[in-house]
């Protein structure tokens, strides 16, 4: 192996270090996204991620649209670009956050992400007595705080169990609403609805609800289904599906089928009371309009809905490059990207929305100096969004 002489060995370290200080555009290594954080006594800082590289180097943040100053609001701070909030405030730092990345070559935005918090207490407010006729139905409502991620339970009447699901009483993992069909003189009592994080298993209780049920009794008639899903859901490849459905009145029963008449899915789970069907791992064949039957000795009713396979998540199959051309020439970039529904396109300009524009393709003729900076394809449908991002150096 040939020894580099004094001079030659100069020579590669000057060229390493015009490399290593080569200027250019901002660029993300990391991106933030939706986070969902507990909120405890002990919860003081959030941390959301995002870096970029660039020289020189780039700075960023905003929040909702708006920029975050982190010299005058002493809640935000950067932390080597990523950024720290301190004493959160579920309602006042909870948003859609978006990192901009900009240095004297131009500016990049990073795709949005959603910050929520978990789980707030109740209010401690006294709720009001729920009088009822026996044989009548009633809905106890939950009124949760702020909540992600949680599981919803009742307790009667003070005890150490939770209050059991039977074909008579269900409890919405939507709504947290308890929903009896057809109350008893037993049904009497206070009710507490239950809220847990499921991120740190901690538990907060609402104030309880008085129910009072009259001698009176109600009579007879026919299902009202009280809780149903939705007219038309999309869902994505391998995921779970659950679908509610529960009605009121004489204690109906619930059952399940498909509106082609072709077999439910062997793999489907029904839980105990048949309010809730489950699809586990989503796949083509389990789309279709679904229908739950409620049927009492008075009558019958039908909610359906239909489960629209949804592929995949936006995947880019062409993204763009760094261009360095001269003035007068032609640009012509084009992204591309596959997802259901088939996304729709817009391009940035330094953080900035840029018309001028054909689908997923950007066209500038003759361009000039002021055409330099960073651009961005952004593909999107109803189900997100992605970015690519290219720097454009004209050259005299």
């Amino acid at each position: 192996m040939k020894m580099l002489l004094p001079w030659e060995l100069l020579i590669l370290l000057s060229l390493k270090e015009c490399l290593a200080n080569t200027r250019h555009g901002p660029v993300f290594t990391q991106e933030p996204s939706d986070s969902i954080f507990p909120m405890s006594t002990d919860d003081k800082q959030v941390f959301i991620n995002c870096k970029a590289k660039g020289n020189p180097p780039p700075r960023y943040w905003k929040v909702d649209g708006r920029d975050i100053n982190t010299d005058s609001d002493l809640n935000y701070s950067l932390v080597e670009g990523n950024l720290l909030i301190s004493n959160p405030h579920v309602i006042n730092h909870g948003g859609v956050y978006q990192c901009i990345a900009t240095n004297t070559f131009g500016t990049v935005v990073s795709r949005e992400a959603k910050v929520q918090f978990a789980l707030q207490n109740f209010s401690s407010k006294t709720r009001n007595t729920v009088s009822v006729r026996e044989g009548q139905a009633v809905v106890l409502l939950c009124g949760p705080p702020p909540r992600y991620g949680i599981k919803y339970s009742w307790v009667f009447n003070g005890q150490r169990s939770f209050l059991r699901q039977d074909a008579r009483r269900f409890i919405s993992q939507k709504t947290g609403n308890l929903y009896i069909a057809k109350v008893e003189a037993s049904d009497a009592g206070n009710y507490t609805c239950a809220v847990r994080n499921m991120m740190t298993n901690s538990t907060v209780f609402s104030s309880p609800t008085p129910v009072v049920v009259r001698r009176d009794v109600m009579g007879e008639y026919e299902p009202k289904i009280e809780v149903q899903f939705p007219d038309t859901l999309h869902v994505s490849k391998g995921s779970s599906v659950k679908l509610e459905c529960f009605a009121l009145g004489p204690v109906p029963s619930i059952s399940w089928r498909r509106a082609d008449g072709n077999p439910l899915p062997g793999k489907i789970k029904i839980n105990h009371s048949s309010g809730v069907l489950e699809i586990p791992y989503f796949r083509p064949e389990d789309a279709g309009v679904y229908e739950c039957v409620a049927e009492n000795s008075r009558g019958r009713n039908v909610a359906r809905g239909q489960l629209i396979f949804h592929a995949e998540h936006l995947q880019w199959v062409q993204t763009l490059k760094d261009a360095h051309m001269a003035i007068d020439a032609n640009l012509q970039w084009e992204c591309k990207a596959i997802g259901k529904p088939m996304p729709t396109y817009r391009w940035l300009k330094n953080g900035q929305e840029r018309i001028h524009l054909e689908a997923g393709r950007l066209t500038i003729p003759k361009i000039s100096l002021s055409d330099s900076g960073m651009y961005q394809c952004v593909a999107e449908n109803e189900h997100g969004s992605v970015y690519a991002s290219a720097e454009l150096k004209v050259v005299g």
